[in-house]
């Protein structure tokens, strides 16, 4: 009797692993449009609601061929603009930058497009020893397309009867290590960017990792749109993402909207992995939001 009971623990663990591998091959190899509406008092009286997509973490993930399928879902939401979190590129030694490049170049033929860096960009970019002109030649190819960057830069752009002030926080490398956390305040975030979010206009940050969050909040940005921790590898219904790459569990934000009074979060779960290529109850998105009053 034991042993018909240990067989079928077994069998069942063995079911339970079966399951959730083919389940991991199918969330890594499609991707989903999340849909969010975002409000903000800066916005009121607009005359229509201003339509944005996210995108972030690709990490050289293609989607059909040269990536047709996720061009085709962009084109489908009409947008506005793009925004772009950082990470669309590997940066790790011997991969190619040219599915990120090939795939980032189309989009300005879509609409406006602003990118700021995550850390694999800027790893690419401060490692010049390692990489040689890659992020130079990426960059200046993605400019060429129309793409404008921001590397601790802010851009006013005009949508409709609006401006939004557009920010690209690019942190320094070290806030990116692994088992620590930097004393990041909202003075840091001034120094990077010189100075505090506007008061008139309403501010967008994109700042790639979200750890820094109650900074970004204090800095004053409307509204916060980060990646980088691929929605926790493993998400657990009503409680979030498992882990961070700086290997740290459960993290507050990790792949939803969240509103701070009146300030909005919006933490990207990717479109792509790297490395683990493992994704459970987390399935890749592109964020498209409705901005408005």
């Amino acid at each position: 009797m034991d042993h018909m009971k240990s067989g079928a623990a077994l069998l069942i663990l063995l079911l339970v692993i079966v399951a959730a591998a083919v389940e991991i091959y199918r969330e890594t190899h499609q991707f989903r449009v999340t849909r969010y509406d975002v409000t903000s008092k800066k916005l009121s009286g607009i005359a229509r609601k201003l339509h944005i997509l996210f995108l972030s973490d690709l990490h050289n993930c293609v989607y059909g061929k040269e990536n047709d399928a996720l061009i085709k879902s962009i084109k489908n939401e009409k947008p506005d603009l793009i925004l772009i979190g950082g990470d669309m590129l590997v940066g790790k030694e011997g991969a190619s930058c040219e599915p990120a490049r090939e795939f980032v170049e189309k989009l300005p033929g879509i609409c406006p497009v602003i990118y700021a860096n995550g850390n694999h960009e800027q790893r690419v970019k401060e490692s010049a020893k390692i990489y040689g002109n890659m992020y130079a030649d990426y960059k200046c190819s993605l400019e060429k397309s129309g793409v404008h960057f921001l590397e601790n830069e802010s851009i006013r752009v005009e949508l409709g009867d609006r401006n939004l002030l557009i920010c690209g926080l690019e942190l320094p490398s070290s806030s990116y290590r692994k088992f620590s956390k930097e004393p990041v305040s909202s003075g840091d975030i001034t120094d990077c960017l010189g100075f505090p979010a506007s008061e008139n206009d309403c501010t967008i940050l994109l700042a790639h990792n979200p750890a820094y969050m109650d900074a970004y909040l204090e800095w004053g940005a409307d509204l916060v749109l980060s990646g980088h921790l691929h929605g926790g590898l493993v998400r657990v219904p009503g409680i979030g993402g498992i882990v961070t790459p700086q290997g740290f569990l459960f993290p507050k934000y990790s792949g939803e909207m969240t509103r701070e009074g009146d300030q909005n979060v919006i933490v990207s779960r990717g479109l792509g992995t790297h490395t683990l290529n493992i994704r459970l109850f987390n399935i890749p998105e592109l964020i498209s939001i409705r901005l408005g009053e």
